[in-house]
């Protein structure tokens, strides 16, 4: 770990922790040598054998570290955040805040973003089915697009609701390749701009319907099937309930649900203080028994649960390739500061679904009829 200048110390001894590491790191005042993921590895292997913990001080030593700290030049006024850091206003997952949040990580643009991804622009965990050499992150993304439509029962005809729906991926390949009409829903402009695009471009727009348009706000006739994957990490614990009686209302009976969402234990659910200012202000992630225990009051049958955070491993990895392997082009669209945001998320999120500090899952559900019939095979017919 290098010391670029004083400035380092000063955001530590103001917010000391992650936080204060954070700020040092993404503004350049820090600096890592070496591989970033093995540094991270390391200190995760330190904490948890108790080897690295608070350091207790009696006077004498507060006052020796006061008399170094001025000697060093780090008592002074808090240095400013990086421009990066969310600065949200208003009340937790009012309308108005929630565009807010989502804006602040998927307004970035949609240059950098398809720089980042495969063609597919899905920004979820893919489906890794292969070892062998040349199997890439793009197949990997049509095999959990795939699923995703097998597990749904997608057929010629059907209509679709994706809550959440990104860049298109889900949209554009359950129209192309599964005959469905659908619509999809985002509070993203770039990504509303980016998937009206794509309607274009695949000749789509008489059977894909795309809206800015939150979910409180659905008013449509029910689904035969619905997906929401990884925006439920969006919603906030108070909101779940709403957006779950919501998922289940757009369903006919013996429509099913896909629902791909990340997991954390009762530690950090917004993912630590790093996430949280940096990446998806006011986001939360539950343990996969509190998402089950959502679905169930709001009246779905769980059917299946599908977990990946393997998959995800290798999903943030690749990305983490592209960004190292196209720096300059990455500094070009975002900035230097953005950059290194970008690369202590890629570095840091790998690390927390290969350590099982964060998980992923894909979760099968029906809305039964009144008469308890739920429609699906008695086998898993579309493993």
């Amino acid at each position: 770990m290098v010391l670029r200048n004083r400035r380092a110390l000063r955001r530590l001894l103001y917010a000391p922790g992650e936080l204060g590491l954070a700020r040092a790191y993404v503004s350049g005042d820090l600096d890592v040598e070496g591989d970033l993921a093995d540094g991270f590895r390391r200190i995760w292997a330190l904490t948890r054998s108790g080897a690295v913990r608070g350091a207790g001080l009696g006077p004498r030593d507060w006052a020796e570290a006061l008399r170094l700290a001025v000697s060093l030049g780090v008592v002074g006024p808090p240095p400013k955040p990086p421009a990066e850091e969310a600065r949200l206003s208003g009340k937790l997952h009012t309308l108005l805040r929630d565009k807010s949040a989502i804006a602040h990580h998927y307004d970035l643009g949609n240059a950098f973003y398809q720089l980042l991804m495969d063609e597919s622009m899905a920004y979820s965990s893919a489906y890794w089915t292969s070892e062998e050499e040349g199997y890439d992150l793009a197949q990997a993304q049509w095999d959990k697009l795939e699923l995703i439509c097998r597990k749904l029962g997608l057929r010629p005809g059907m209509r679709l609701l994706d809550v959440g729906c990104g860049w298109g991926s889900l949209l554009v390949h359950a129209a192309k390749h599964h005959g469905v009409t659908a619509v999809g829903i985002t509070l993203s402009a770039e990504q509303l701009q980016h998937v009206r695009g794509r309607l274009v471009q695949h000749d789509l727009e008489d059977r894909v319907e795309v809206r800015r348009q939150d979910y409180r706000e659905l008013r449509d006739e029910p689904f035969d099937a619905v997906a929401s994957i990884e925006m439920g990490e969006h919603v906030g614990e108070e909101n779940y309930p709403e957006y779950t009686r919501t998922l289940y209302r757009m369903l006919k009976p013996t429509g099913r649900l896909v629902l791909q969402q990340m997991s954390r234990g009762a530690v950090a659910p917004g993912g630590g203080a790093f996430i949280e200012r940096y990446i998806a202000p006011d986001m939360t992630m539950r343990p996969l028994s509190r998402t089950l225990g959502h679905l169930e009051t709001a009246g779905f049958e769980i059917r299946d649960v599908h977990a990946l955070r393997e998959h995800y491993v290798r999903t943030v990895r690749a990305w983490e390739r592209t960004l190292e392997g196209n720096w300059d082009d990455v500094v070009a669209l975002i900035g230097e500061t953005g950059a290194r945001v970008w690369r202590l998320y890629l570095v840091g999120g790998a690390l927390a679904f290969e350590e099982n500090r964060m998980g992923v899952d894909q979760i099968l559900a029906v809305r039964t009829s009144e008469e308890g019939l739920s429609a699906l095979p008695a086998t898993r017919e579309w493993s």
